[in-house]
Parts: C-alpha cells; sequence; structure tokens
C-alpha cells in the first residue's frame, strides 16, 4: 500500500562550476601627496598575526574625548524649584493677611448691624410704652352699653 505523501527520493542535479573572472590588473597610479608638518609624521608599526602574517601601517591613537564642562554645583532645575517655592511662601503669607482682614470686616460689620438693632429695637419699645402723648386707636366706652338677652347693643 502507497501513500501519497510517501517520502520522494531526490533527484541528483547535474553541478555547475564557475569559474572566476579575473580582472585586468589595475594601472599603478601614485598616491596623492599630503602634505604633513614635519616631526608630525606617524611612526610606522607591524603586527605579527598568529598565522604568521605580518601587518604594518601606520599606529593610530585613539580619539580622546571631549573634555567635559564642569557643572554648576546646583542644577538649574533645582534652582527654579527653590524659587518657586519662596514665591508661593510669600503668596500664602499675603493669603493669610487678607482672610484676617475679611475676617476682622466681617466681625465689625455684625457688631453695626447688632448695635443699630438695639438702638431701633430700643426706640420702637420706647413709642410703644410711653404714657405721654396720644395713643391711637378706637376708643369704646362699655359702660354706656345695654346688654339684652346675651346681645350687645351700643
Amino acid at each position: 500500500m502507497y501513500s501519497e505523501h510517501a517520502p520522494q527520493v531526490p533527484v541528483q542535479r547535474a553541478v555547475e562550476v564557475h569559474q572566476p573572472t579575473p580582472y585586468p590588473p589595475a594601472v599603478a597610479t601614485p598616491a596623492p601627496v599630503v602634505p604633513v608638518q614635519p616631526g608630525t609624521v606617524p611612526t610606522v608599526a607591524s603586527i605579527v598575526l598568529p598565522d604568521g602574517r605580518v601587518v604594518t601601517g601606520y599606529a593610530i591613537e585613539p580619539a580622546s574625548p571631549e573634555p567635559v564642562t564642569a557643572k554648576p554645583a546646583v542644577s538649574r532645575a533645582a534652582v527654579n524649584v527653590a524659587l518657586g517655592g519662596i514665591g508661593f511662601l510669600a503668596v500664602c503669607g499675603g493669603l493669610i493677611l487678607l482672610t484676617s482682614f475679611i475676617a476682622a470686616l466681617t466681625a465689625f460689620i455684625t457688631q453695626l448691624i447688632i448695635l443699630a438693632t438695639v438702638i431701633f429695637g430700643g426706640w420702637i419699645a420706647v413709642q410703644i410704652f410711653s404714657t405721654s402723648g396720644h395713643q391711637g386707636g378706637t376708643t369704646v366706652n362699655i359702660r354706656k352699653a345695654v346688654i339684652k338677652r346675651n346681645h350687645f347693643h351700643s
């Protein structure tokens, strides 16, 4: 019994070999001469690799990092936060004084209202309970009235 998914035998293909195409030799052109200050020509160094090859070249000094500029002892952000805190405290002091002034003014106005109420109430009481002067209203003489059978006739 054969399955459709049976492993297939790989087909051998012909191996193609490519030969490198040689480039024509480059025409030796002299390298451009770079003017160098006397005494600044770098020294030539040779290194022997583990497989025996010798590599010769100029020694390159490692690039020195940029000098770090001195940072201030205190950062600008810290100075700004401190100045903001001082300003906030100054404003809070002013607000405390303002609220104290408003509370004192409110108490003064309350005392004036109470004083006016006492004076005006006293004046009204004097007007009501004083015996001098004309008393308003209708005067009815009850003694002259005649009462008959629980009816009041004047």
